[in-house]
């Protein structure tokens, strides 16, 4: 059986091949010709130095090459090991997101369906908890070509996203500020949703008060919150935040801002008990679009970035390695509800 040394040096004859494409091909030429599996060790830096007599410049680069394929993986003081023999893929991307809601899986299918087929894809989720991002960030650093994040509002956040390096990482969802470059396609949060009050303004003074639903243990931006307070206080509305809703409580001459689906579909259930039309006897509003709130309650009015073009952009970015610093628009779909 031949060696890996010799599947490289089969491709010398190949002038168009440089030495790094040579070393990169014939590893895995090796790979796919089962000299070596799952598992096996490759010759070190050195072994390969002295057998190819390649620059170590060029080795190093083949093997970072391979690594970000997701085809081998090095492991601390030990060397490089064959992690995949998957050969067809050309890049192996790490996804660390909140959860799978139903925006998360509009940027998933968007993302997915943008890298194609031959990029092998993990997703991990972290579901806002600090300790389980540093756990995931842990597993997956050094294994991955790209890392696609959507970080945790903490002040340990930058620290642990400065392990990454920068041409490796994709921002995604929220930004959180980094020292130096790096690339993100993320929604803004405090701005935007002042200026979506301001819009409907006129609308929501025709009611006695507004009443914005916000948990702060939940992992709802506290921008808005700020945005409302500021917005209440402006046009002198009487605006109160509240942990929650209440069944039953729904109240004539109110704007609600719900964001939780289950606190929605609970009012929603409580203005047909007490013959409430949303729109007229009371207003809705909420934050993120999905498909069913253009159908209950006759259509829930709504903001959102595109969670779809954030996902393609994301993509985007993560195939062709150019720079990104994209903040994806933030617009207002009015329906019935307010």
């Amino acid at each position: 059986m031949k060696t890996i040394f010799e599947k490289i040096q089969e491709l010398d004859d190949l002038p168009s091949y440089s030495k790094h494409e040579r070393f990169v091909e014939g590893i895995i030429n090796a790979i796919d010709e089962r000299i070596v599996g799952i598992g096996d060790a490759l010759p070190s830096v050195n072994a390969m130095i002295s057998g190819l007599g390649y620059a170590r410049e060029t080795v190093i680069k083949g093997y970072r090459e391979l690594q970000s394929r997701g085809l081998i993986e090095s492991k601390n003081r030990l060397g490089y090991f064959v992690s995949d023999d998957n050969t067809q893929q050309s890049l192996k991307v790490a996804l660390l997101m909140y959860t799978i809601d139903t925006f998360q899986e509009q940027f998933y299918r968007s993302f997915r369906n943008e890298l194609g087929v031959n990029v092998h894809l993990d997703v991990f989720f972290h579901h806002g908890n600090i300790e389980v991002f540093e756990t995931m960030l842990s597993l997956v650093k050094g294994r991955y070509g790209m890392y696609v994040i959507s970080p945790v509002h903490h002040p340990r956040t930058k620290a642990l996203l400065s392990t990454i390096p920068r041409n490796k990482l994709v921002m995604f969802d929220r930004f959180e500020p980094l020292d130096g470059d790096f690339n993100y396609v993320v929604q803004e949060f405090e701005r935007s949703s002042f200026a979506i009050f301001e819009q409907l303004a006129d609308v929501i003074k025709r009611y006695k008060r507004m009443v914005f639903f916000h948990n702060p243990d939940s992992l709802f931006p506290p921008e808005i919150v700020r945005s409302f307070q500021k917005f209440t206080r402006k046009h002198h509305i009487n605006g109160q935040v509240l942990r929650e809703y209440i069944p039953g409580s729904v109240e004539k001459g109110v704007v609600y801002y719900v964001n939780e689906n289950a606190e929605l579909w609970n009012l929603l259930k409580d203005c047909n008990i007490k013959k409430l039309q949303p729109g007229k006897d009371i207003g809705i509003l909420s934050h993120n679009d999905e498909p069913v709130k253009e159908i209950v309650g006759n259509g829930i009015t709504t903001y959102s970035a595109s969670f779809t073009e954030m996902g393609k952009l994301a993509a985007q970015a993560v195939l062709n390695r150019e720079p990104i610093h994209e903040v994806i628009p933030t617009a207002l779909i009015r329906r019935n509800s307010l």
